[in-house]
């Protein structure tokens, strides 16, 4: 193994920071997604004035309104509050700031190779805004070397600007620092988690985390942006891989007869063991895409990164043929699909294996009655809008005459003890959730 390098370089602020150095009154976020959003909030709670920038105009409305387009806890009261105060506004194209954060999309492509279209089109956006002295910080989860790339672009756009100064043009300072927060507490984790800030310098760095440290609690620790970026596709493939095990050994349980739930429940008894749980797929716009960023930067290496990933693909047809079987035999089987939404009690029903699901189901089984139930939703999603004997319903509705009930979601609505006995009282019941455990 090559000798760390990189240590020196590592620096980690106190417990309890100074109060920020940062230079920056005016944030401009471009994407006003489940992460965009919620750091323009944030960032105007705190003082700065924020521009947050969208090409969706639905959602720009929506927020100069002062109202969420997303479901998110405490993400109104910030958002409400800051739109009222003058602090945040949006708008549909970008304008000058002293720094700006992309929290766009990186999506994969055909072959699981990253779609960096959406930080293009932002670099483009940007370029003619951009003034000597600004910090530009990419937040969106992406392969190593991205923000270089994305420091390339702007440089080919502005030919005036450098990275360093050093050549007598004036700097332009980038950086990269990912989000580390999960749905349904992303305006609590924002605050309390601990950060890492990539630069292409070191001034670029202490820049950016000097911007963060005005609302983050956590520590900060400063290094290059190959090695933060690196650093967050890590985080999410650690946990893919542990939910890729958690899915093997579950199908190894039931195959001997055991249930997979008690088995992981003893099993994380054991003071070094901290498995994970199993379920029909794994989807988001974290775990179930940035593994194979590294698959990508190294695929002759990456071999387990990648046999998580086919495993966990591999989920929702397992629980497709177990419902299948179960239903063999009836000429119109009603099925109740329990929850669309890729984890519990959110609305993102972003690459969720639960919709994956239930449209394998819908062709698998094309005389099915399948009554989905997702109560964060009001209407099915894209993929299943179309699809024949698919219809959205309320729990007792799709629980009613079913013959079979689905878990994929474990909300809980479905949690709550009326909704399990319902569930549990179906004449057949897949549960991929460990939901009547």
């Amino acid at each position: 193994m090559a000798p760390d390098t990189k240590t020196s370089r590592l620096l980690t602020l106190a417990a309890e920071p100074a109060p920020p150095r940062t230079a920056v009154r005016t944030v401009e976020v471009v994407g006003l997604g489940y992460i965009g959003l919620p750091t323009a909030a944030m960032f105007a709670s705190h003082g700065l004035q924020v521009i947050g920038v969208d090409i969706n105009p639905a959602t720009v409305a929506t927020v100069n309104a002062g109202l969420s387009p997303i479901a998110e806890p405490d993400l109104p009261t910030y958002l409400a509050t800051a739109v009222r105060d003058g602090q945040l506004v949006a708008r549909a194209t970008p304008a000058p700031a002293d720094a700006f954060i992309i929290a766009v999309p990186t999506p994969y492509q055909e072959g699981h190779a990253a779609d960096l279209s959406y930080i293009a089109a932002a670099a483009r956006s940007i370029a003619p805004h951009l003034a000597p002295g600004n910090l530009v910080i990419l937040e969106s989860t992406s392969p190593p070397g991205t923000t270089r790339h994305l420091a390339s672009r702007l440089m080919e756009a502005r030919p005036d600007l450098s990275l360093d100064g050093a050549d007598g043009r004036p700097a332009l300072h980038v950086a990269y620092c990912p989000e580390r927060v999960i749905p349904g507490r992303t305006m609590v984790e924002l605050v309390t988690n601990s950060r890492v800030v990539g630069g292409l310098t070191p001034q670029a760095a202490e820049l950016a985390r000097d911007l963060y440290a005005t609302f983050v609690s956590g520590d900060i620790a400063v290094t290059d942006t190959v090695t933060a970026e690196l650093t967050k596709l890590a985080e999410n493939s650690f946990r893919d891989v542990n939910i890729a095990f958690a899915n093997e050994l579950a199908g190894v349980a039931e195959r001997l007869g055991a249930d997979p739930w008690e088995v992981i429940a003893l099993a994380n008894r054991h003071p070094r063991v901290s498995i994970l749980q199993p379920g029909p797929g794994v989807g988001g716009h974290c775990i179930a895409v940035d593994p194979w960023f590294i698959v990508e930067a190294a695929p002759d290496l990456a071999r387990l990164v990648r046999t998580a990933r086919e495993v966990n693909d591999a989920q929702p047809n397992r629980v497709v043929g177990a419902v299948t079987a179960a239903v063999a035999g009836l000429a119109r089987p009603q099925i109740a699909a329990l929850g669309l939404a890729f984890k519990a009690d959110v609305d993102d029903l972003c690459d969720s294996p639960a919709v994956t699901v239930v449209e394998r189901l819908a062709a698998a089984l094309p005389t099915a009655d399948i009554r989905a139930v997702e109560p964060h939703a009001t209407a099915l999603p894209e993929p299943l809008a179309g699809a024949a004997g698919v219809r959205l319903t309320g729990l007792d509705e799709a629980l009613a005459g079913a013959d079979l009930a689905v878990v994929l979601t474990d909300h809980s609505e479905f949690r709550a003890p009326a909704a399990r006995a319902a569930i549990a009282s179906a004449p057949a019941v897949v549960d991929t959730r460990g939901l009547l455990r």
